[in-house]
């Protein structure tokens, strides 16, 4: 007879093995012996009228019966029922059957507010409530009558557990790659930062060189090096060394990127070769992951609390619910989860100091040219200022030497002596009468012939400082004049740094324009 029906599916226990109660049912098995002669023969020996061989022979085939008996009893019983442990010869059948249920008794507890609940003991087998109870696992060496349903519940129940398995596993993998392709996009964006960082770096590079471009087209004399070269050489070897940073995280971010893309990948084929065996699963993934508590995050952003229990993942197994690959896979997005989010984290620091550098740069040069500039104006002040009074002193010059040169003339007197009037002329009657008595001679042609020469080396002397002040202040004119554009070209340079050094202005747009 096959027993089926809900009412003995609930006496299989977890483990797949009958209960108890079947034992209960073939307990009656080890009550089986021989039948006994209502009656029995008790002859006296001289009745007899066998002989003692036959007689004998009977004896031996009874006993040999009844061995077979004992023997296929206790075989037929120890198929059906492990044997019992070794007992006290001297207790009653009811007495060791006591001692054998006594460890299935519910026990009694003492609760912390005074009263008592009933438990089960621990161990495994099926509680039985009513009877208060707790049989241990039934271990046959045979298959029961149950055996084929509880085969088919025991292998459901391994199918429902390792699809369990990997559908929680499926969710770790899907959100690590959801997590993985977090941190790619946040890695592109800062890429993003970063390649706009390096532009700008490069055009920094670009405005220098055209300032110092146009630093060279200044006269010869506002050549000379000054603090603004000597900064715009700084500047130019401070952006070398940030765009060589910038251009390394670059090369970091791109190198990490790569892994990541990879990584996503892996875990993307891992999950949907995970998710070929979840089709009849009725919970979705997000509901799994979240049962399965904390310990299933992949985002390692802070420790795990110990006081938080969680599903951990399954060992390792190829044929198993977490494959090597899986697992592989897992460990690359946790580690790349690490790497990430330094690398981020640097690259942030990175940025944010050549930004900070850079401005840093642009205004200690702008400051600078500023200065050059209010040198510049100074200086041509005071040079216009000298060149206003060497004007005034030429002119004072020029018309000295127009005086002497008109007082060497009235000196010099006529060209001709038919212009000469009575009172110039040397042979004058005053003279002629003075000049009858002996040793009367005058000094007065000496003496005019000595200050017409004083005249002349006077006007010399003056044409030579003519010649110094004119040729002076040339000088001061060209000096002004280099002073002039020497401005203007530190000017159109610091409006050339202002105006490429927009933020709206890109590293094409400056390079066309630096070209036009």
């Amino acid at each position: 007879m096959v027993m089926r029906g809900p009412k003995f599916r609930r006496l299989i226990s977890s483990e797949g093995e009958e209960t108890s109660l079947l034992s209960s049912l073939y307990r009656g098995v080890a009550a089986w012996a021989m039948p006994l002669f209502l009656n029995p023969l008790k002859l006296t020996p001289d009745d007899r009228v066998g002989a003692p061989e036959w007689r004998q022979q009977t004896r031996n085939l009874v006993n040999a019966a009844q061995q077979l008996t004992d023997r296929c009893n206790e075989a037929a019983v120890a198929v059906w029922k492990p044997p019992d442990n070794a007992s006290d010869a001297n207790l009653t059948p009811n007495q060791r059957r006591q001692k054998y249920t006594a460890p299935w008794r519910f026990r009694v507890e003492m609760l912390k507010g005074g009263g008592t609940v009933e438990q089960p003991p621990p161990g495994e087998g099926v509680t039985l409530w009513k009877a208060k109870i707790k049989p241990p696992a039934w271990k046959a060496n045979i298959p029961l009558p149950l055996h084929r349903e509880a085969r088919t519940m025991r292998t459901n129940e391994y199918i429902q557990n390792y699809v369990r398995g990997a559908r929680l596993l499926a969710a770790r993998l899907r959100q690590a790659a959801h997590e993985i392709n977090v941190k790619i996009q946040a890695l592109i964006r800062q890429r993003e930062v970063m390649d706009h960082r390096l532009s700008e770096i490069r055009k920094g590079l670009l405005i220098n060189e055209q300032s110092r471009k146009l630093r060279q087209s200044r006269p010869v004399s506002e050549q000379v090096p000054d603090k603004t070269d000597t900064q715009l050489l700084w500047e130019k070897e401070e952006l070398r060394g940030l765009k060589r940073r910038v251009e390394k995280d670059m090369e970091t971010s791109e190198t990490l990127l790569k892994a990541l893309s990879k990584c996503r990948e892996d875990l993307t084929v891992c999950c949907e070769e995970r998710l070929l065996v979840v089709d009849l699963m009725n919970h979705c993934l997000d509901t799994a992951l979240v049962d399965a508590g904390r310990q299933s995050w992949i985002n390692i952003s802070r420790a795990h609390t110990p006081k938080v229990q969680g599903a951990v993942s399954p060992p390792i197994n190829p044929v198993g619910v977490n494959p090597p690959d899986c697992d592989l896979a897992l460990n690359d997005a946790k580690r790349l989860l690490v790497e990430g989010k330094s690398a981020l984290e640097n690259m942030r620091k990175s940025e944010h100091h050549a930004q900070n550098w850079q401005l840093h740069l642009n205004k200690t040069v702008a400051n600078s040219l500023s200065r050059k500039m209010q040198e510049s104006m100074q200086l041509k002040e005071r040079l216009n200022m000298m060149t206003g009074l060497m004007r005034g002193t030429i002119l004072r010059c020029k018309k000295f030497k127009e005086e002497m040169l008109l007082t060497q003339g009235l000196s010099r007197g006529p060209v001709c002596d038919t212009y000469l009037s009575t009172k110039e002329k040397l042979d004058r009657p005053m003279v002629r009468v003075f000049q009858r008595h002996v040793g009367t001679q005058l000094p007065e042609a000496s003496y005019l012939a000595l200050g017409t020469d004083t005249l002349k080396q006077n006007i010399i002397k003056t044409e030579k400082d003519l010649e110094k002040l004119e040729a002076t202040k040339r000088h001061l004119n060209n000096s002004l004049l280099g002073k002039q554009i020497g401005y203007e070209v530190d000017y159109d340079v610091a409006r050339l740094r202002v105006r490429h050094g927009d933020p709206r202005v890109t590293y094409e747009q400056a390079k066309r324009l630096c070209h036009d």
